[in-house]
């Protein structure tokens, strides 16, 4: 049954469409829970992204670092946090990163929010 409520503009709502589109790459980023599996990653992001059978939009989006994209790409905002750990990356940065702010002005917004 389609939704019965418009999609917000310029979201990517995480859906079962979306579930399944991105099941590799979440399945993927899932693995960085596991010392060895980031190690590997990095030591061959192609070979790794291969084993998981990652389509062309996701590794396109993982070479670009890109949040937006791999959310786009099925990407589940808290899979994606494993692989923006292995940057030293956390939520902050990827909330920054999505609504176009800097860190420090997605901090202070959250900030301003609590009251």
């Amino acid at each position: 049954m389609p939704p019965t409520e418009a999609p917000i503009p310029g979201t990517t709502l995480f859906d079962g469409a979306q579930a399944r589109k991105g099941y590799a790459l979440n399945k993927m980023c899932y693995s960085f829970n596991q010392a060895d599996n980031r190690a590997a990653f990095l030591a061959d992001e192609d070979a790794y992204c291969t084993k998981y059978g990652l389509n062309e939009q996701q590794r396109a989006a993982i070479k670009a670092r890109n949040v937006l994209q791999l959310i786009e790409a099925g990407g589940n905002a808290y899979y994606l946090a494993k692989f923006a750990g292995i940057f030293g990356l956390d939520m902050q940065d990827i909330g920054a990163q999505q609504t176009g702010m800097s860190k420090d002005e997605f901090k202070a917004k959250l900030m301003a929010a609590r009251g």
